[in-house]
């Protein structure tokens, strides 16, 4: 395992809130960026509202050298720097700020960039007794691009300004007392940007943006924190963690590189199978943020163009999607031992079966739990429940009252007439009633769909059973 094979993941970390739909300079949701792993200036003024100025981690790893000596880690921290990009116009010999520059048709914004920075921290020895205390200076700097039109003339230029950053990085390591081999992994990192700072875009551009650390263990193995074998179980309960959270990465079952992520990630995080491209949406759900994107107009994906390269290839990717690429992110099943998918006995992954909605069944040809196949006796269709001593079934109708722990949406249906598709029971031996509004006109079409709305039977109160005979 490499660190290659982990930097999928840990790219999809550090741009975690980089854009956030619509994608367009102009959306107030893009005016607040920057959620997530954010190490703030400690000099800043309340009125930033910079972020803390630190991280940490501690983990747990043994040797697996027969000369325990040998044994190193490499410590690597990645971040965002902070680009700001000014776009000026060139004014009777001057160039003047402005929000927008338009030449040959195309838009040019002032806004805010990132650029990526992955520094080697230290190789740093297991067999150290000694603290290793690394100051990083990153250099700041401006840089100028002419804009010019297509008959040569110069129209203005685009500034890129970045501020300098200084960052110090502490790693120490002990031996367990109470288990020979097992040592503690401590990594620090901290903003040490000198002098104060007011004002919240100033904060950010002195930050550390997205900040995550990438540890790969020579001669040794880390021991998962979230699984811990038996032996280190109590010394992982010991670890202390600051804003970020060290889980194995890699393949499953690969033990030599840690991500300590400042997004909540179980141990061996993939890159799901289905996602076409980066979408840099914190929680993102890429399919109902791809459609979100087609229903851009042309004017505002050409707005997204011109606010940033990255949301420029999003546009271009979901523009280009096929039918089958669109109908690949509606999800996937997956084994519930794993990330296996179900295939077909021709060995494709649909999420369904061509020959209509017959869930795949497992390699071995056994049915998945969550199968309704795999309990004959459940059979929503002709299941029925008592309510207030009348037998409730498909076809029954019912008046809703939503309960008092039902959510907006529910509240809405108080008192509303409805009809019942289904009497459905969960693994815990909750029972659900599935209904339709009787006077939605979309009734017929939310039942061939599938889509129902969903009661418990203490939420539901029977009707006349006369006026279920008078509309059969």
């Amino acid at each position: 395992m490499t660190i290659e094979d982990v930097r999928a993941v840990a790219d999809a970390v550090l741009y975690e809130g980089y854009l956030l739909y619509p994608y367009r300079a102009s959306s107030s949701k893009n005016r607040s960026r920057w959620q997530f792993g954010v190490l703030g200036p400690p000099g800043a003024s309340a009125s930033s509202f910079a972020e803390e100025p630190s991280m940490s981690l501690q983990c747990l790893l043994e040797s697996t050298e027969e000369d325990p000596g040998r044994a190193t880690v490499d410590v690597r921290l990645r971040f965002l720097q902070l680009q700001v990009r000014t776009v000026e116009e060139l004014v009777e010999g001057e160039h003047r700020p402005v929000d927008e520059l338009v030449v040959d048709g195309a838009s040019l914004l002032s806004w805010e960039e990132a650029v990526e920075q992955e520094i080697l921290v230290t190789t740093y020895p297991l067999a150290s007794a000694q603290e290793s205390e690394t100051a990083l200076e990153v250099p700041g700097g401006v840089d100028l691009d002419p804009v010019v039109d297509r008959d040569g003339l110069l129209r203005g230029r685009i500034v890129r300004r970045r501020e300098a950053l200084s960052v110090v990085v502490r790693v120490a390591v002990e031996a367990v007392v109470d288990r020979d081999g097992l040592l503690r992994l401590s990594v620090a990192v901290r903003n040490t940007h000198p002098g104060p700072v007011d004002g919240k875009g100033a904060a950010v551009a002195v930050s550390l943006i997205g900040a995550h650390l990438l540890l790969e263990a020579h001669g040794s193995r880390f021991h998962s924190l979230l699984e811990p074998a038996e032996h280190a179980r109590a010394q992982a309960e010991r670890c202390r963690q600051h804003r970020c959270y060290p889980v194995l990465a890699g393949a499953p079952g690969a033990t030599d590189v840690v991500l300590g992520s400042p997004i909540i990630l179980y141990d061996h995080p993939q890159i799901a199978p289905e996602s076409a491209g980066a979408l840099f949406d914190s929680t993102e759900i890429d399919e109902i943020l791809t459609l979100r994107v087609l229903t851009l107009t042309d004017a505002e994906k050409a707005e997204a163009r011109a606010t940033d390269p990255l949301a420029a290839q999003i546009i271009d990717r979901c523009d280009q999607m096929s039918t089958a690429d669109l109908q690949q992110l509606h999800g996937g099943r997956r084994s519930p031992e794993g990330d296996v998918p179900w295939r077909s006995p021709e060995g494709d992954v649909p999420w369904r079966s061509p020959e209509g909605d017959v869930p795949w069944r497992s390699p071995e040809g056994d049915v998945p739990w969550w199968d309704p196949a795999a309990d004959e006796s459940v059979r929503p269709d002709v299941d029925s429940v008592l309510v207030a001593g009348t037998r409730v079934a498909r076809g029954s109708l019912v008046r809703l009252h939503p309960g008092r722990r039902a959510d907006a949406q529910d509240l809405f249906f108080t008192d509303r007439e409805a009809r019942v598709t289904a009497v459905l029971s969960d693994v815990d031996g909750g029972t659900h009633v599935a209904v339709v509004l009787l006077d939605d006109p979309a009734a017929d079409l939310h039942e061939w769909y599938g889509r129902y709305l969903y009661f418990s039977p203490e939420e539901i109160e029977p009707l006349d059973p006369a006026r279920e005979e008078s509309r059969s």
